[in-house]
């Protein structure tokens, strides 16, 4: 699949990690690699540009070879903090692209098809925000985002908006189903993302049986 220049992508690793003991997530081994890993694989196809967001010492995310923005506004206030980052970086680092699309760093199994499916749910409303949605639960870290609502994002963070729906809302959510996917066997959510040791043992028992 070749990229579309008009999507930058953009992977929000930039989350305190509580449940799991604290740290990067994304840079706990699965298979043999870095979860993050496996996200910029899956979607590095599907953009132009990409990027990670993420607070604290850049220098950890060096094996990637990708830029890392931090949060633009301070004081961890959640993840519209970072898709303002992306939005603001995008639109300084590659102008022509319209939207960014957001991933959670600890999600390895993207659908190959995201960014398609994603432009193409806004293709009548270009302005929209379209949001994942599988099995009955929206997903607000995984969606696109017009680089144009930048500067209303950032008004509305300095109003002490947080939620992501709250925002969304003003502009037209838009939902968009991707089907369950398998791997080692078992039907599992596309957007399934570790934040719990139990979760990340139960990706590593799935890929380990993939591979088998």
């Amino acid at each position: 699949m070749r990229g579309n220049d008009n999507v930058t992508g953009v992977i929000l690793a930039g989350g305190r990690s509580r449940r799991m003991g604290g740290g990067d997530k994304g840079l706990l081994d699965l298979s043999g690699k870095p979860m993050l890993g496996h996200v910029i694989e899956r979607l590095a196809p599907q953009v132009g540009r990409m990027v990670i967001n993420a607070n604290g010492d850049p220098a950890r995310f060096a094996a990637f070879g990708l830029p890392v923005v931090s949060d633009t506004i301070e004081g961890f206030v959640g993840p519209l903090a970072g898709v303002l980052a992306g939005m603001r970086w995008s639109a300084a680092h590659a102008p022509d692209a319209r939207w960014i699309v957001t991933a959670a760093g600890d999600a390895p199994l993207l659908p190959p098809d995201l960014v398609v499916r994603l432009v193409a749910a806004v293709g009548q409303r270009p302005d929209a925000i379209a949001l994942a949605q599988s099995q009955g639960e929206l997903h607000p870290v995984i969606g696109l985002w017009p680089v144009a609502r930048a500067r209303d994002l950032a008004e509305q963070l300095g109003l002490g908006v947080r939620k992501v729906l709250h925002w969304t809302d003003r502009h037209g959510t838009v939902a968009v189903r991707f089907p369950s996917v398998r791997l080692g066997g078992l039907e599992i959510d596309p957007f399934f993302n570790a934040n719990t040791p139990e979760e990340l043992g139960q990706l590593r028992a799935m890929f380990a049986k993939a591979l088998q």
